[in-house]
């Protein structure tokens, strides 16, 4: 198992709590080991398959929420993230909608990019 030694900021730890919910001291934060929180998402395809994704953030843009999420599968090659509106129905049921809008996908992404500037290598 590899050691993931690394910093992070306050965003990160109010971030990381507002995903998998308080986890005592932000020092306890630090002693987390990070390949065992399962962020994998399965989300159902078209033909009623189970699609595993790696959920990567929830990104707010104009009162609206989106997800980034990263296929999950063996291969390394696969870089491009799909965003997704998450819609809440009135039974507090969340699912997840394409987005179609070229110009929101783009700031959501650039929101994205500019959260993990630091974490990963990003390509135009």
């Amino acid at each position: 198992m590899k050691n993931n030694n690394f910093e992070m900021s306050n965003e990160q730890r109010k971030e990381l709590k507002s995903i998998f919910g308080p986890l005592g001291s932000d020092d306890d934060l630090d002693t987390i080991d990070y390949d065992d929180i399962d962020n994998i998402i399965y989300l159902n395809s078209e033909n009623g398959e189970e699609v595993p994704f790696e959920f990567l953030d929830l990104i707010e843009y104009k009162d609206e929420n989106y997800v980034v999420l990263l296929p999950h599968d063996d291969s390394d090659d696969n870089t491009e993230v799909v965003i997704l509106k998450v819609e809440i129905s009135d039974d507090e049921e969340e699912s997840y909608t394409s987005v179609e809008d070229e110009e929101t996908l783009t700031a959501v992404f650039d929101l994205f990019k500019d959260h993990f500037k630091d974490a990963f290598d990003f390509t135009d």
